[in-house]
């Protein structure tokens, strides 16, 4: 039972990522991954920068939204200059009327269908069905079915785990007494059931294992179940558009931040949150705006907003493209290749996160992806994200990451970050939703620092300085057995700030001579 709840702590979750609480982690090391060791030696970087003038650089945070006014983000978000607030004017002619900070494709709409979902809703009502579609759809229904039944499963599991947290703490004290504490458990060593018993007590003493985040955790997956997962739910209707036509672009409306900001607060603060004001944990970049893009529901995004949303934030002056988004199926790739090419041949980085199911993304589907079937080559301006760890001896790689020696191009942190999310507080995520921007921060900062780099340019160099871990020995994500490093990603390292800033300096001074 106890392996069950660490499952569904760590695994059902909206965009896959998950929370953990202050008690699992020192707050002495909050923001370990602007350090050194297995961190990305941001402060070492900022040292060697101290006499230098920075320029503004913008980054949009496709997702589900930001909480603009949050204390940690003041005068890091994005003002449309064309537009004049609150005039109901399409002041600057692109069709969005107010978009002073981004936009909001999803209007009012937060809950949606998995796309499985969506195309087996679709192709259930479609008569005379190609074999291709036959094949979809049994598919699509294989899998949706199969994931109610589990998830079914997990709430029956819960039921019985109540009474169980119940009666815990009373079977632990006749072991250890009254009164024990976290060091009695962790010195306790009994086998069998008890082993059991004292893991569920410790996650009980963290505050991990409740009646409370039962109940909460209960409510998702229920909330999956009849949304995420129920082919007759229909989310987007209240967007009033049509999802599948490209030709209409303007729908949605100016609130940025939606219902539900919480994972595109934490994304935006990671990049450029306030550095240095013992808030929350520092964001990466210390002179960039954020544009806030929500084109990211509670569930999977519609190709249609982000392909939109790519071409928006490229219009609008983006240097860098935050993308903490997937899904497994993904009915219009050639529009969002279209939009990522379009970005591509205006020099504008795209970065996107992974995903966190331990998979292979060199075999197993997760879209958007850096490699359609139909591209002929992989395009230049777009990266993909591994998530990496504290732990540089053994255990590097997230044990949730994705990876993929041609698929992944490079890992960052993304386990136990911490940082905004609404109303001016700070949580504790996890994901490659999380190392996708530590990336996006990473080139922002740069381009502040050598404006006169084409983002090309500090592209490459970030890779190229990544600090390397080839032959060195780390639990593979998928199977949990000792491999190289080197095979789980294109570069076979993770991105160091300071290393892409002596890089930058070197070519700085070379080209003076």
């Amino acid at each position: 039972m106890n392996k069950i709840v660490i499952k569904l702590t760590l695994s059902i979750v909206a965009f896959g990522y998950s929370a953990l609480s202050y008690s699992q982690v020192d707050k002495k090391v909050l923001n370990w991954y602007n350090g050194g060791n297995a961190g990305m030696e941001t402060e070492k970087a900022y040292k060697k920068l101290k006499k230098r003038k920075t320029t503004s650089v913008v980054v949009a945070i496709i997702d589900s939204g930001i909480d603009i006014e949050h204390e940690d983000l003041a005068g890091k978000i994005w003002v449309n200059k064309g537009e004049i607030a609150g005039n109901g004017i399409d002041d600057d002619n692109n069709g969005y009327i107010d978009d002073v900070h981004g936009w909001n494709f999803l209007g009012e709409a937060n809950d949606m269908r998995l796309e499985m979902t969506r195309i087996y809703a679709t192709l259930s009502k479609k008569e005379n069905l190609s074999d291709d579609e036959m094949a979809l759809l049994e598919e699509v229904k294989t899998a949706v079915e199969s994931q109610r039944s589990s998830y079914s499963g997990y709430l029956n599991q819960m039921d019985m785990m109540l009474p169980m947290i119940e009666s815990i703490p009373g079977q632990v004290a006749e072991e250890l007494g009254e009164g024990y504490t976290m060091k009695d458990l962790e010195k306790w060593k009994p086998e069998g059931d008890k082993a059991q018993m004292k893991g569920m007590a410790m996650a009980i003493m963290r505050g991990d294992l409740s009646k409370e985040a039962l109940a909460g955790q209960k409510k998702q997956i229920q909330g999956m179940l009849d949304t995420h997962l129920d082919k007759d739910f229909n989310g987007r209707e209240v967007v009033g558009d049509n999802p599948d036509d490209f030709s209409e672009v303007v729908y949605g409306n100016n609130d940025v931040e939606g219902p539900d900001a919480m994972h595109g607060t934490h994304v935006g603060g990671i990049v450029g949150a306030i550095r240095g004001n013992d808030l929350g944990g520092d964001g990466v970049a210390n002179d960039v705006l954020l544009m806030s893009l929500r084109a990211v529901p509670n569930g999977d995004e519609f190709d249609k907003d982000i392909a939109l949303a790519i071409r928006y934030a490229v219009d609008n002056g983006a240097s860098v493209i935050n993308m903490s988004f997937g899904k497994a199926y993904s009915p219009h790739q050639q529009e969002v290749y279209d939009a990522f090419a379009y970005a591509d041949s205006k020099g504008v980085l795209m970065v996107h996160a992974a995903g966190n199911d331990s998979k292979n993304v060199d075999t197993e589907k997760n879209f958007p992806t850096y490699m359609y079937s139909f591209q002929k080559e992989k395009l230049d301006m777009f990266l993909t994200i591994g998530s990496s760890t504290k732990d540089s001896k053994g255990n590097l790689p997230s044990p949730f990451s994705n990876y993929g020696q041609a698929g992944v191009d490079v890992f960052a942190p993304g386990s136990e970050i911490y940082n905004t999310v609404p109303q001016s507080e700070y949580r504790i995520l996890q994901g490659t939703s999380m190392a996708s921007p530590m990336v996006a921060g990473v080139a922002a900062m740069l381009k502040s620092y050598f404006p006169k780099m084409t983002m090309k340019q500090i592209k490459d160099v970030m890779l190229s300085s990544a600090k390397s871990y080839k032959g060195m020995e780390q639990t593979h994500p998928e199977t949990k057995d000792m491999t190289d490093f080197a095979t789980l990603s294109v570069t076979g390292s993770v991105i160091n700030v300071k290393n892409a800033v002596m890089a930058l300096l070197a070519i700085e001074k070379s080209a003076k001579k």
